[in-house]
């Protein structure tokens, strides 16, 4: 397969005046990094971690590594483990097929693309609709979903065979940075009504889910070095254990039960499902593929943002990567997967942008999906507690998108630019949805294609 080489001025790469409007310095390249193979040249990190970032290729000793892994595994779970649990699939399969498609994603990519894999959230709606699951147990007609959800990663892969051979010139036009940025955003701000919901249920979850964040943002604003870059795991222990104190030992609230972890077992295979394909099915799931192309789209461009790598060249990888990891997990039972903003928010705020973090990650999740006591002990952290870890991150998303505005130079002064944005954003965030037939856009899928349309109507007139 070609694909073209980033390092090759006679290949079909992204436009020179594409790349720059991303907030790119063209004219710094990284000769490690744009070295014309498969996989960069990896280097030792030789910074200051309390100032400097981390690149893509570089990597930290062990120790660092494993601590910065566990944490981007703890900033994926809670969203890993409630989209199975929404679908009625097995939640500790999902882990365990996230960690898999993680290291899979890391080979296909070329270790080129940081990101983490975790259960999608934009199958949710079309697989309760093709099983009429009624949100609570085993879904018994799993099999069908499996079979649609194993279709979308099909036509996913296809879109990256594409993209590699004819490069990502046209997906620039299609979603230049006004566009890319907005829906960065709405994906942390149509998670928060959610979230809020989800620790407002009584006083005290509110009151702890308030601790949280400030232990968090605590953490992140005034210690330094790898306590700073670990500051969700930082934050989540010590939060566990104030609520440990405050509900087991003082008796206020409701306290954490462990007797699940006494029951299970050390080590276990999760349960794997086989995949039947159903017409029906297939018709209503497969088209969420397009809305992961929108969604990822926006998640590389966050982190290319971020790391001022040129890491738009490698784009048909990461798709054909994330299509082949989405049918690999649902032929074994698992959900769909997708490119995911928690552990990119991580990235914002740490500067640790090594993929080989993301292998540690990988294999950290595979241990847990491997351990169903281990799986045990981390599902009794509190929702409360995750919510607050929620709060954080998907404002740190949201943030992201604004700033592939500013690093861009996306100028508002332009009435086109304010009203994609505008509507873009009260779309995504008030999850305005939109069906075509039966199937359901959902509020980032619609506020998305509002974006690309408007985007395509304003500017062809100069085409």
């Amino acid at each position: 397969m070609h694909e073209p080489s980033p390092s090759n001025p006679h290949t079909n790469t992204t436009p020179k005046n594409a790349l720059e409007a991303a907030g790119i310095d063209t004219s710094v390249r990284d000769p490690d990094f744009d070295n014309g193979r498969w996989f960069p040249t990896w280097r030792a990190y030789k910074g200051n971690l309390d100032r400097d970032p981390v690149g893509i290729n570089e990597y930290l000793p062990p120790t660092k590594s494993l601590l910065l892994g566990i944490q981007h595994t703890f900033a994926m779970f809670g969203a890993t483990v409630l989209a199975p649990l929404l679908m009625g699939f097995d939640p500790n399969l999902a882990i365990l097929m996230s960690g898999i498609c993680t290291v899979m994603f890391f080979v296909i990519t070329g270790g080129r693309m940081p990101s983490y894999l975790g259960s999608s959230f934009a199958f949710i709606g079309p697989v309760i609709a093709v099983t009429a699951y009624a949100g609570v147990g085993f879904n018994n007609n799993l099999d069908v979903a499996l079979g649609g959800i194993m279709a979308c990663g099909i036509i996913y892969a296809l879109v990256g065979l594409l993209v590699m051979k004819t490069g990502t010139g046209w997906i620039e036009r299609l979603m230049p940075p006004i566009v890319t940025g907005a829906i960065v955003m709405i994906i942390g701000l149509n998670l928060a009504p959610v979230t809020i919901q989800g620790v407002s249920a009584n006083q005290f979850d509110a009151w702890m889910a308030a601790l949280t964040v400030l232990l968090i943002s605590s953490v992140a604003v005034f210690t330094r070095g790898m306590f700073r870059r670990l500051l969700l795991l930082v934050g989540l222990i010590v939060s566990y254990l104030v609520y440990f104190l405050i509900t087991n030992i003082m008796g206020y609230g409701t306290p954490i039960d462990f007797s699940t972890v006494q029951t299970a077992a050390w080590l276990g295979l999760p349960s794997i499902h086989t995949p039947r394909f159903d017409i029906g099915a297939v018709i209503l799931i497969a088209p969420v593929a397009f809305i992961l192309v929108a969604e990822n789209l926006g998640h590389f461009k966050a982190v290319e943002g971020m790391t001022k790598a040129r890491v738009t060249p490698y784009m048909g990888r990461a798709f054909f990567a994330d299509g082949v990891a989405t049918t690999f997990s649902a032929g074994f039972g698992g959900t769909g997967v997708t490119t995911y903003a928690e552990n990119i928010g991580v990235m914002a705020v740490t500067k640790v942008y090594s993929t080989t973090i993301f292998v540690v990650a990988g294999l950290v999740a595979i241990l847990l999906g491997l351990s169903p006591k281990f799986g045990a002990i981390i599902q009794t952290i509190p929702p409360a507690l995750l919510g607050g870890a929620s709060i954080v991150v998907f404002g740190l998303i949201a943030i992201a998108g604004a700033k592939i505005w500013f690093d861009s130079h996306v100028d508002f002064t332009k009435n086109s630019n304010l009203i994609i944005a505008a509507v873009t954003v009260i779309m995504g965030t008030g999850n305005f949805s939109l069906y075509i037939g039966s199937f359901d856009l959902g509020g980032i899928g619609t506020a998305t294609l509002t974006a690309i349309v408007l985007n395509a109507l304003f500017n062809w007139q100069r085409d």
